[in-house]
């Protein structure tokens, strides 16, 4: 069965990329995925710093997001685009989960993972110029990112109020869900 890890790289309460990876994580469990729906605000950091990792240690957050990552095969991530780029709070997060952890491999909770990627912004794009900065930073740390993503444009409006998309948006996301439980089943 495939284990997915899923969470938006936003805080934001009514964060449009919250809605949109529990809607592709509801679909990936109606294809019998097993999914971890996480909310990163659960697991505030300090802004990634050398000197404060040599004098306190990694945090108890980044050691639990590391966990969690090592524990599923699959990356379900809603990715939000602040100036044509990725947000700090999902780039601290990579960040800090990347640290070598002693016993373990150099990059052992990305090593080998398959990733998805979705964005949603109220814009035209959609998020797309921010998923590409995404998916380079997880090519380059050993994560294998599907082609198939989906930005979803004017997401303010692309929800109903039991948090269905309501455009042809759906069959897309539905599409890029499919083939990453399709990869993760594969590779288990």
């Amino acid at each position: 069965m495939a284990k997915i890890l899923a969470f938006a790289g936003s805080a934001r309460r009514a964060s449009v990329n919250k809605k949109l990876v529990t809607y592709a994580a509801r679909h990936a469990r109606s294809l019998q995925a097993e999914v971890t729906l996480i909310d990163l605000a659960n697991y505030p950091l300090p802004l990634y710093d050398g000197d404060l990792e040599e004098r306190d240690g990694i945090p108890d957050n980044a050691e639990k997001l590391y966990e969690l990552m090592k524990e599923h095969t699959g990356l379900l991530w809603a990715c939000p685009e602040y100036n044509s780029s990725i947000t700090p709070l999902l780039k601290n997060t990579i960040d800090w989960i990347s640290r070598p952890r002693p016993g373990d491999p150099r990059l052992a909770a990305y090593q080998g993972k398959v990733a998805t990627l979705l964005a949603a912004s109220p814009g035209a794009l959609g998020g797309l110029r921010g998923l590409a900065a995404v998916r380079s930073i997880l090519g380059n740390i050993g994560v294998i990112v599907l082609p198939q993503q989906h930005a979803l444009a004017n997401a303010a409006d692309a929800f109903d109020d039991d948090g269905q998309l309501q455009s042809g948006d759906a069959d897309r996301v539905q599409a890029a869900v499919a083939a990453l439980v399709q990869a993760v089943d594969k590779l288990a």
